[in-house]
């Protein structure tokens, strides 16, 4: 079926995994908003355990979410009708336009709901292209996959089915960036090549001149231009989706750093970008944990989300990190859970429906007198409410992503007051505290008073210059879109997408 004849789309695809897709699909929604287009983003089907709320309380992927923050408008599940989220090998949960539908086998996957998937994806497509002048596509992996390409859903075939020209991004910082675009280019069908207007050579580091030998060779070689070099630009405020970017944290204390914050990183970690906002605090240092070795003795221990709470703590406790955390609490780290990290700080976890595995209950780390029922009902839902710090109540914002019920066995404190009810729990001493509010870290006043508190501790200076999370990460998509712009001709961009579509309706 065509898509609507407005809607001009242009579609990027990648010769890997982190290759820096989402960014650049991020910069161009932000740069078509720029130019006045009334531009979406679009990813068919999206693997990731990071996620992001729409309005009306769906699931989809971060990345799609943060995209159509950067192009100014409301993230719907039509810009990511299908999100996959792995919860164990061999086996994920598969959200269908923001709702858990079940899990699912990847083969099971491939051979019984290709085709409806299929039809799923191309009608959010014609939805939006009915209602935006430009959509702008992300592909993931690599579209010469060519063990999977038969059945595939978010490459080459999507770029058929949307008529969409196609711009291969390369990452250069890897290494071997000419080798793998070539490499692309010749596994793909002369068809799909001539989708191809271009390639962009990303994360370039160094004088351009003495790269320009290749450029030539390469447009010489394959018949396609370089349409820009994007140089590797540092300390983006934008959050990322794929878990390799986690290898940007360290797991070394920084000593330059005048608090520490450890973050267990387990195996099924989930919504990491809830650190983010500390780790562009100038005096936090965040890095990452997976052993008892690179613990230590830190200020704060973040134990973040998880799509697998029972794996992910037997994990803690295969590696002895539970015990661990617990002498490391005892000598003053503060304990802060979030959503599954939250779970574990309680007594048990029961999962009487084998929702996350077919253990059906485990202890947890006894921090806080709490008991979570696995349920197999999904909570999504943007949340507001008010804490309490130090006497002072801010107003808090946040989304919930779970599949559990936690209920206080005991009194204790609770963590957020909403309007309805209570959410999270903390000791008197508000030394562990855990809470289902992913995004906790990005209310500014929470994460400056919690910060604040914690220098006090240390006997530092308490208060030093803070900057908005959200104020930098809107000047960042500027920051990113003027590097792009710098990179990449966008009139030439457009005036390619415009002939490629000119082409194919003369074609048709």
């Amino acid at each position: 079926m065509a898509a609507n004849k407005a809607a001009l789309p242009i579609m990027i695809q990648g010769t890997h995994s982190d290759a820096g897709k989402s960014i650049i699909v991020t910069a161009l929604c932000r740069i078509f908003a720029q130019d006045g287009y009334h531009t979406a983003p679009f990813k068919s089907q999206n693997m990731a355990l990071n996620s992001y709320i729409t309005l009306d309380g769906k699931e989809i992927g971060r990345s799609q979410g943060i995209q159509a923050e950067a192009a100014g408008v409301i993230a719907t599940t039509d810009m990511n009708p299908i999100l996959i989220k792995p919860t164990r090998d061999h086996e994920a949960q598969v959200v269908v336009h923001g709702k858990p539908l079940k899990n699912m086998e990847a083969k099971s996957y491939r051979s019984d709901y290709y085709e409806t998937a299929k039809a799923i994806i191309q009608s959010s497509y014609q939805n939006l292209a009915s209602s935006y002048e430009r959509i702008v596509i992300e592909g993931a992996g690599s579209p010469a996959e060519v063990n999977l390409n038969d059945r595939e859903l978010v490459n080459m075939s999507i770029a058929k089915m949307a008529d969409a020209p196609v711009v291969l991004v390369g990452d250069i910082d890897k290494g071997g960036v000419f080798a793998s675009l070539v490499g692309t280019l010749q596994l793909l069908s002369q068809d799909e090549r001539d989708r191809i207007i271009g390639v962009i050579i990303n994360k370039f580091r160094g004088d351009l001149s003495l790269l320009e030998p290749g450029l030539t060779w390469f447009e010489e070689y394959t018949g396609k231009p370089v349409l820009g070099v994007i140089p590797f630009i540092n300390d983006l405020v934008i959050e990322a989706e794929d878990s390799l970017s986690l290898n940007n944290y360290s797991i070394h204390k920084n000593q330059d750093k005048e608090l520490d914050i450890a973050v267990i990183h387990y195996p099924r970690i989930s919504n990491f970008t809830d650190i983010d906002p500390l780790h562009y605090e100038t005096d936090c240092h965040v890095r990452l944990v997976e052993n008892v070795r690179q613990l230590e003795q830190p200020d704060v221990i973040l134990l973040p989300g998880s799509k697998n709470t029972i794996e992910d703590l037997m994990f803690l406790k295969e590696r002895g990190l539970d015990q661990a955390i617990l002498k490391a609490h005892q000598n003053g780290a503060i304990i802060f859970g979030i959503c599954g990290g939250y779970q574990m700080l309680g007594d048990m976890i029961e999962d009487p429906y084998q929702v996350e595995s077919n253990t059906h209950e485990i202890k947890g780390l006894g921090l806080l007198p709490i008991h979570t029922i696995l349920t197999k009902e999904k909570i999504t839902i943007r949340s507001k409410g008010t804490v309490e710090v130090s006497g002072e109540k801010l107003d808090v914002t946040g989304y919930e992503i779970h599949m559990g019920k936690t209920t206080c066995l005991t009194h204790v404190s609770p963590f957020i007051q909403l309007k309805d009810g209570v959410d999270g729990s903390k000791n008197q001493e508000e030394t562990c505290i855990g809470t289902y509010f992913h995004g906790i870290f990005h209310n500014d006043e929470f994460r400056w008073s919690f910060l604040k508190n914690l220098r006090w501790k240390k006997g530092l200076k308490p208060d030093i210059l803070r900057e908005a999370y959200e104020d930098r990460q809107e000047n960042d998509f500027n920051r990113l879109a003027e590097e792009v712009r710098a990179a990449i001709d966008i009139s030439q961009l457009n005036q390619k997408i415009e002939q490629f579509a000119k082409r194919k309706r003369e074609n048709r």
